[in-house]
């Protein structure tokens, strides 16, 4: 395998981590079994162009950061379409809830923060 295309199954992983979906969860959003993402994360198999087309249609996926690491992880779309989104469910909330909501982002954004510093301190 190259390094170019074990950089790809890393960049797989980190999305798949990003948006918090275990591997059994993505493997069916993408109709795939767990043994094949799974070998594709460890860089025991490539991933393939229809792996590729399928992750960037499901996920609003850059697919020039995923091939190349450059730009953004997600397309402006599908930024745009989640944003909107959630700005509508939030405002439907009770400001009670909303509060709810603030704390809780609080917390994730901790969270990932952890996540952060244990991934770079593992060399990823």
């Amino acid at each position: 395998m190259t390094a170019e295309e074990a950089a790809i199954n890393q960049r797989i992983k980190k999305l798949r981590l990003y948006l918090g979906i275990n591997q059994r969860d993505f493997c069916k959003l993408l109709s795939l079994s767990v043994g094949y993402i799974s070998t594709i994360e460890v860089n025991r198999r490539p991933s393939n162009e229809r792996l590729i087309k399928l992750i960037v249609s499901e996920f609003g996926v850059n697919e020039e950061w995923l091939l190349t690491g450059k730009g953004e992880m997600l397309t402006n779309q599908e930024k745009d379409e989640r944003t909107t989104r959630l700005v509508a469910l939030f405002n439907d909330l009770s400001r009670d809830n909303q509060d709810v909501v603030f704390s809780m982002i609080d917390v994730l954004r901790k969270k990932e923060d952890e996540q952060k510093q244990r991934c770079c301190a593992a060399g990823d």
